[in-house]
């Protein structure tokens, strides 16, 4: 896989999107491009999103931003957001701008498909 050009990765599956991001920092030059995407799979119909940040080691206000509008989105269709795979430095990021209590942040994807899995049967 090139890198280079690839910058993330979607999954969709049956009843949520995964945006895995394969690069290092989530800043100014990934951000802006990841901003559309989200609002394009918003588009389409997804209401359930998860960004998966296994492999990011840095964030910076513009990758927070492109975060927040993925939790927007997903709240707007009445769905849902989770962040995962944070590494130390993007956690602590979330946590000293207190978005640890607007986002739902889970382990790994997993728990983050079981999460909107039982968040959806809350809706029903």
């Amino acid at each position: 896989m090139d890198t280079e050009n690839k910058k993330y990765d979607i999954q969709k599956e049956e009843n949520h999107t995964v945006i895995k991001v394969l690069v290092e920092k989530l800043d100014t030059n990934i951000a802006p491009a990841l901003k559309s995407e989200l609002v394009l799979i918003a588009g389409n119909g997804e209401k359930n999103m998860v960004i998966d940040l296994s492999e990011c080691r840095y964030c910076d206000s513009s990758g927070l931003s492109a975060i927040l509008v993925a939790n927007r989105l997903c709240k707007n269709s009445k769905g849902t957001f989770v962040l995962t795979g944070l590494q130390t430095a993007v956690e602590r990021l979330i946590t000293i701008s207190q978005l640890d209590t607007v986002l739902n942040i889970k382990d790994n994807v997993e728990d983050s498909e079981k999460f909107i899995e039982q968040e959806m049967k809350k809706g029903f």
